[in-house]
């Protein structure tokens, strides 16, 4: 099937591919089906791009690429609903927000965009008793939380 997407113009995505939200994504209720994108280039950045919308699309990172530290516990009702069985069914990314000079890009550690990597079923997952942030610099080793 062919979308339209906000980095790549159009392009030919497998529906076997689509990765389902159920409750959509927080302030995009209404959007509950996306695929994961790549770019050519070997970069860590890939993208959420909605499949009906084409101006809708997160960058996204694989947090742990960044954080050797972080933790997602996952409770049960993610787990049941996700139904996630195994580590291995698990993918856990986080939405950035890229500023003008990369280096002070973030990444929202506190909601993790949890995705079942077999059933295609994915959830944004916010951790309310967390000591992440929304806005956690990604290209700082010491990672530091932005400044308001």
């Amino acid at each position: 099937m062919k979308i339209n997407t906000s980095y790549f113009e159009e392009v030919e995505i497998d529906s076997k591919e689509v990765i389902y939200f159920e409750q959509g994504l927080p302030g995009f209720l209404n959007e509950k089906e996306f695929v994961l994108l790549s770019f050519d280039e070997p970069l860590a950045f890939q993208v959420l791009q909605s499949i009906n919308t084409g101006e809708l699309a997160f960058i996204v990172v694989f947090p742990f690429d960044f954080n050797k530290e972080y933790k997602v516990d996952l409770n049960d009702q993610i787990l049941e609903q996700l139904k996630i069985e195994t580590e291995d069914d698990v993918l856990i990314l986080s939405i950035v927000t890229l500023k003008d000079h990369l280096n002070n890009s973030t990444a929202n550690l506190q909601a993790p965009i949890i995705i079942n990597r077999h059933s295609h079923l994915g959830k944004q997952y916010i951790m309310h008793q967390s000591n992440y942030s929304t806005k956690e610099y990604i290209f700082n080793s010491s990672i530091v939380k932005e400044e308001k």
